[in-house]
């Protein structure tokens, strides 16, 4: 007898004969004959009493059909039969019309959910298939059921969630010495210890490459001047022994000699020693230039992930005051001025300057003329972004200004905005660590519901009392996540788990990485807090006061619940100020689906990203600073403070220079500033034209860099709707 049936979905309930009943009756209503209602009931108990304990539905149905074709209705077996067909063809329907739409290369939020990846490539398509199918799998296997109701009534959204089953991290930082001084295998190669410029330059690009096939997000070096300066100063050694060799003469006690800069400079009017010397560190200078250029140029060409995304990387740099680590950056930075190929802006690598105060900031500090040349650069190539290590919590109490190994305490940053520091499971610091994975509530929606409540204390009471109730499922997503995450082994990443990893050197290939992960941080995301506070109080937090107290109110309720659920889990649990891309548009046009045009609220594409004053508000830089910034304090997951400018900035570092002023002044974590700027990739003519589409020049047509969430993109042939919808209203601020 029948008792239980293991449905589709790998579900078992109860079984249910008046189902069975009822497919056969409406089979039976499509003939000429009509039902028979003792036939329905003889078929449904020989089903019933002759079959196991368990069967799953389609054993069941084959059941229907035999006996069908074994009565005297051959007719509604035919039918029946027809029907199953039907039934699974348009359970199929949805992937197959989603799969034409990615083989036609057609333009949807499908295949634009990030303009970061081509999905228009072969490799992109079997990368989309593949996403776009694991995602129902993770939902039906490996959430919880409150976990998967949450989803499915859009509060909450699980990023990356088609990488979920691979055990795979987010992201890292990656300690770059440790593969330079070292070498390190990847794959079937094999990489010996770097000797000089080039050979460090490209094992950068190699580690960044191999590593971002292990993992599901963005790959950072955290010290880029730092790990590479060694290098010049072994090609500087190199190239006096080139002279000695030429020359025929004892150089060797140049080796060592104290450098105050490398510059080049003419040698006319140098003699003897001296001209030899600036010989060797001209060459050298042209060298670590080349070997920047080659670095940028390698991270906007080489592909990962099965060949359809170049690495979503960045590298943070400007606190070494070195005459290596200086060169380092100067040739970084003239290099990324100069552009790629025919003069293009590069997308990649994401550049962030460390500002502080003392290093790299003001006049009398030491790499204040690279600052100053850092905001040249932005204001013609939109980086570097500026990362403030003088914010309060920024700050950590072991750095010392000689200490050789000072990065180790200082804050790095992934491009778009990832933030990783403080840690309750080992040393404060951003190196060999990253996300493990994050989840975004969403806010706006729980404010929504409680929009009827006409007293405005009870409603806030009540928005407070069901984002509690979300921000327990989202802990528990996350704790689920990292349950499943440490099972892997660490030979499933054979980079990240053997090197990069903070404790990963203590790892045998078969050993689960359980010990190590708790490094990382799992991060609770939000976004749309402007269209919150309009529905909890009529304005957002750029234009009422009020508003702005209850949005640091209710964030700093989430940085409150985050540190609870650090205690309860046991993890390093952190807030993050969500950098939306394809779920800006997402979690919107659910929401409007359900509660309809709501002014102000679901009107547009798209809800603004995290704790931004809306794109579309008409605000002074300053005004924008002083709302944003308290929330930098709160969201120690990761934030980015971004200034609209107008007109062209390429001769103007004094703007670049004031937006920095202002992070500074209201301690802010990380900010960048964006403006047009066109560019003709056939004949390379550059303007900031607004409405400009073609090239005055020669005609053709005009590439227009963009800034999407923190990253760049050269078109906006691959946004999706939501973050084309949040571009065109994208106003200055003046």
């Amino acid at each position: 007898m029948i008792q239980l049936v293991e449905k589709r979905d790998g579900r078992v309930v109860g079984y249910n004969e008046e189902k069975i009943k009822a497919a056969i009756r409406k089979a039976m209503l499509t003939t000429e004959r009509g039902e028979d209602e003792a036939l329905i009931q003889k078929i449904a108990d020989r089903i019933g009493m002759g079959g196991r304990e368990r069967m799953t539905v389609e054993e069941i149905q084959d059941r229907v059909e035999d006996e069908l074709m074994n009565s005297s209705r051959k007719d509604v077996a035919r039918r029946y039969i027809a029907y199953r067909d039907q039934r699974s063809i348009a359970r199929r329907a949805k992937t197959r019309d989603m799969f034409l739409e990615i083989i036609e290369a057609k333009n949807n939020d499908i295949t634009r959910e990030n303009a970061n990846m081509n999905t228009d490539s072969p490799a992109g398509m079997m990368m989309k298939f593949a996403s776009e199918t694991t995602k129902p799998f993770v939902d039906d296997y490996l959430l919880s059921p409150e976990v998967k109701q949450a989803v499915k009534n859009n509060y909450i959204h699980i990023h990356d969630k088609d990488y979920y089953p691979t055990k795979s991290l987010t992201c890292v930082q990656h300690p770059l010495d440790r593969i330079l001084e070292r070498g390190f295998v990847a794959g079937h190669g094999e990489s010996r210890p770097a000797k000089r410029i080039e050979t460090a330059s490209v094992i950068a690009c190699i580690s960044l490459e191999t590593a971002q096939n292990e993992m599901h997000g963005g790959q950072a070096i955290p010290a880029f001047d730092f790990y590479l300066a060694p290098f010049v100063r072994k090609s500087f050694v190199e190239e006096v022994k080139n002279i000695e060799a030429l020359a025929g003469s004892d150089l060797s006690h140049l080796y060592d000699c104290e450098l105050d800069d490398y510059l080049k400079r003419d040698l006319v009017g140098l003699e003897g020693e001296e001209r030899l010397k600036q010989h060797a560190v001209n060459k050298t200078v042209d060298r670590v230039h080349q070997a920047m250029e080659a670095f940028i140029h390698n991270m906007n060409t080489i592909h990962s992930r099965g060949g359809n995304q170049v690495v979503f990387s960045s590298i943070n740099y400007g606190t070494d005051t070195s005459a290596e680590g200086r060169c380092v950056i100067r040739e970084l930075l003239n290099s990324t001025y100069e552009g790629v190929g025919n003069g293009a802006t590069a997308i990649f690598p994401i550049q962030i300057w460390k500002k502080k105060r003392g290093v790299s900031y003001l006049p009398d500090d030491s790499n204040y003329d690279l600052y100053r040349l850092a905001c040249k650069v932005t204001a013609r190539r939109f980086f570097p972004n500026f990362l403030n290590l003088d914010a309060t919590f920024n700050q950590c109490s072991e750095w010392r200004p000689n200490d050789p190994k000072r990065y180790l305490h200082e804050v790095a940053t992934m491009g778009c905005r990832t933030r990783v520091f403080e840690n309750r499971f080992g040393e404060k610091t951003s190196v060999g660590r990253g996300n493990l994975s994050f989840t975004t509530v969403n806010i706006v929606r729980i404010a929504i519901e409680v929009m009827p409540i006409k007293d405005p204390e009870e409603r806030i009471r009540r928005f407070f009392e069901k984002l509690d109730e979300v921000l327990d499922i989202t802990a528990l997503q996350l704790d689920e996540r990292f349950n499943f995450q440490k099972t892997a082994l660490a030979k499933q990443f054979p980079l990240v788990m053997s090197t990069l990893w903070n404790g990963s050197d203590v790892l045998d290939p078969n050993d689960t990485i359980e010990k190590v992960i708790n490094q990382g941080t799992l991060g609770i995301g939000f976004i749309g807090l402007a269209e919150c506070l309009i529905a909890l109080t009529g304005k957002h937090h750029g234009e009422s006061e009020e508003a702005q107290t209850l949005g640091l109110k209710i964030v700093g309720h989430i940085r409150s619940r985050a540190n609870e659920f650090s205690e309860t889990y046991h993890h390093n649990y952190s807030v993050l100020a969500t950098p939306a891309e394809g779920l800006s548009g997402k979690f919107t046009r659910r929401d409007r689906k359900t509660f309809g045009i709501i002014p102000g609220i679901t009107d547009k594409d798209y809800y603004t990203n995290s704790n931004h004053v809306p794109v579309y508000y008409h605000c002074s830089p300053r005004h924008k600073a002083k709302v944003e910034a308290p929330y930098h304090e709160l969201t120690a997951g990761g934030h980015i403070f971004y200034v609209e400018i107008d007109g062209d900035a390429t001769h103007n570092e004094e703007s670049i220079m004031q937006i920095v002023d202002l992070m500074d002044k209201y301690n802010m974590g990380y900010g960048s500033v964006n403006h047009n700027r066109n560019h003709c990739p056939q004949c390379g003519y550059e303007n900031a034209e607004k409405e400009q589409q073609f090239c005055p020049r020669c005609g053709s047509r005009f590439e227009t860099i963009q800034r999407i969430t923190g990253y760049l993109v050269g078109t906006t042939d691959r946004w999706n709707s939501g973050k084309l919808a949040e571009l065109h209203d994208r106003v200055v601020h003046k």
